[in-house]
């Protein structure tokens, strides 16, 4: 985080700079460098790494049973043959403690990257992430949220986090109701920070993927209802477009840190 003022005039005049990273994927080494110039990180979720569609080498997917089977499930994935893919994984798995081994791997992952975070991080749940696991190894200066607010330097930010129901049955899905209930709970704010985008076509296409992300029309509505100056969040890794105008909001993808290691900056 960037030094303070050096004197009350300084403060006066000093902007706010808030750093935004989503879809970090294990990407542990930028995660430490993300809120360097800061005065605050935001992180929207998806700290995990279970299996990535670039380098399938790496995550806990490949660890557990080798890049050939990693290959073999994103290509079924890909051409969305999603039975398929549950009977093979069904296969692999047979005969293993799955939930042991993810949450021993998942362990892992979180060991390092929440000590990495730096101070202060407000941060939310991906899709991917275990919110059970998250007191275990938030430190003091990690606030986590979901469904509540918080200022960050006089403005208002709301946090919702996971994803809605897929037949991906990712850890941290839930009904369209429940998240609903949670972006209702955040109300008006500043910036509305949330891990999946609101339901529009061109901010849900992965366009590596070739599929629609699931989006929400909640979130969808409630920009449109309350009008906040930013709609921040990731979980597109590359979508179709990356940046939009909803009304007055500023809808802005910021899934991309896991690649590049760059945060997104908020600065006022």
């Amino acid at each position: 985080m960037r030094a303070g003022p050096n004197s009350r005039e300084a403060a006066a005049e000093r902007r706010t700079r808030i750093h935004v990273v989503s879809d970090v994927h294990g990407n542990t080494e930028a995660l430490a460098r993300a809120g360097d110039g800061a005065d605050a990180l935001v992180c929207l979720g998806d700290l995990v790494l279970f299996l990535d569609y670039a380098d399938h080498a790496r995550g806990i997917f490949p660890e557990l049973f080798g890049v050939e089977n990693a290959d073999r499930i994103v290509a079924l994935r890909t051409e969305r043959r999603f039975e398929e893919a549950r009977d093979f994984g069904r296969e692999l798995w047979a005969g293993v403690d799955r939930n042991a081994a993810i949450v021993a791997a998942v362990r892992k992952q979180y060991a390092e990257m929440f000590a990495a975070l730096p101070t202060p991080t407000y941060a939310t749940y991906g899709n991917v992430d275990i919110p059970t696991l998250w007191p275990e190894y938030a430190r003091p200066g990690t606030t986590v949220l979901d469904g509540e607010r918080v200022e960050i330097g006089g403005r208002v930010f709301g946090f919702v986090g996971g994803g809605l129901r897929t037949p991906m049955r990712t850890p941290y899905e839930i009904s369209d109701e429940e998240y609903a209930a949670k972006i209702e709970a955040v109300g008006e704010v500043d910036v509305l920070c949330t891990h999946i985008p609101p339901d529009v076509p061109e901010l849900t296409y992965d366009t590596v993927a070739r599929r629609f992300e699931r989006g929400s029309r909640a979130l969808l509505d409630a920009i449109r209802r309350t009008r906040p100056r930013y709609s921040l969040f990731g979980h597109v890794h590359q979508p179709l477009v990356r940046r939009m105008r909803i009304g007055a909001t500023e809808c802005v993808n910021v899934g991309h840190f896991a690649s590049t290691g760059t945060p997104w900056a908020l600065e006022w």
